[in-house]
């Protein structure tokens, strides 16, 4: 009888370790859909916000679809002037002439003259601030040599990304049929682009000499950190956005959106959200 008995509570222990096994590895703590926030009802034609440290996409709409970067563009400019910088060894504090083909470019201006001397890091803070696109063109063609094998590095740039829906034609990103992208390809851009830092300094300043950052969302939004805006009649309105809480970082694309800014600052809201951060600064 007492050895029966032993066996009933041997067999009562290990039923009720197994419950409490089972308790314990029951995904209770486990989001589910139904507990994530709802996502933001944006007017852009594409989106997508993911996060800015593992690139995992939190929303998209049409991220596949092709769009217009307008100039957004310049985003792509920068990061490979600045990656020819690094690889030739020269600092940004260094001086180029400006070329021909670099004045009077259609657009947003930062009046260059011919043979002007710049140093490269007034053209970026030129190209990412103010949005010259003479600036693009000058750093274009004096960081490739010409502005053909430029835009060629440019492509190939984009091609070593992943990017499988861009095709570059001019490093200002003015409207041309063949000229555009991906809110998914812009995405993964940018993503490389922040991860530069004298590309991050830059496109998070707010005020550099006598330029005034046009992407609103370092006034307005907590925790911004760039980086680019754009448009043209043709490409609509175009934004990139990014911010930081804590440890993690949103990047947020939106094309053709004529609510851009309320549209970005709506996606990384619920981005942090998700991400359990919206208070974090």
């Amino acid at each position: 009888m007492k050895k029966v008995l032993i066996i009933i509570c041997v067999i009562l222990a290990f039923a009720f370790g197994l419950m409490i096994f089972g308790y314990l590895s029951e995904p209770g703590s486990k989001v589910t859909a139904a507990d994530l926030p709802t996502p933001p009802s944006v007017s852009a034609q594409q989106a997508i916000l993911i996060d800015g440290k593992t690139g995992e996409v939190l929303f998209e709409k049409n991220a596949d679809e092709k769009g217009y970067p307008a100039s957004t563009t310049k985003i792509m400019t920068a990061l490979v002037a600045l990656d020819v910088c690094k690889e030739s060894g020269i600092g940004i504090d260094e001086k180029v002439a400006i070329p021909k083909v670099a004045v009077g470019v259609e657009g947003s201006s930062l009046y260059l003259k011919e043979n002007e001397k710049k140093t490269i890091e007034e053209l970026l803070y030129g190209v990412m601030l103010r949005s010259g696109n003479d600036g693009a063109t000058a750093l274009a063609a004096c960081m490739g040599g010409n502005l053909e094998h430029f835009i060629r590095m440019m492509n190939e740039k984009a091609e070593r990304l992943g990017c499988t829906g861009t095709n570059f034609v001019n490093p200002s990103g003015l409207f041309d049929e063949n000229h555009y992208t991906t809110a998914r390809d812009l995405a993964k851009i940018a993503k490389c682009a922040m991860e530069n830092k004298t590309f991050r300094k830059v496109v998070g300043t707010k005020t550099w000499k006598q330029y005034t950052n046009k992407n609103k969302t370092v006034f307005q939004y907590d925790g911004a950190t760039g980086i680019k805006i754009g448009f043209t009649k043709a490409s609509g309105r175009t934004l990139v956005a990014s911010a930081k809480r804590g440890d993690v970082e949103m990047i947020c694309v939106v094309l053709n959106d004529g609510d851009w800014f309320n549209d970005a600052y709506s996606l990384m809201d619920y981005g942090f959200n998700v991400k359990g951060c919206n208070n974090e600064k």
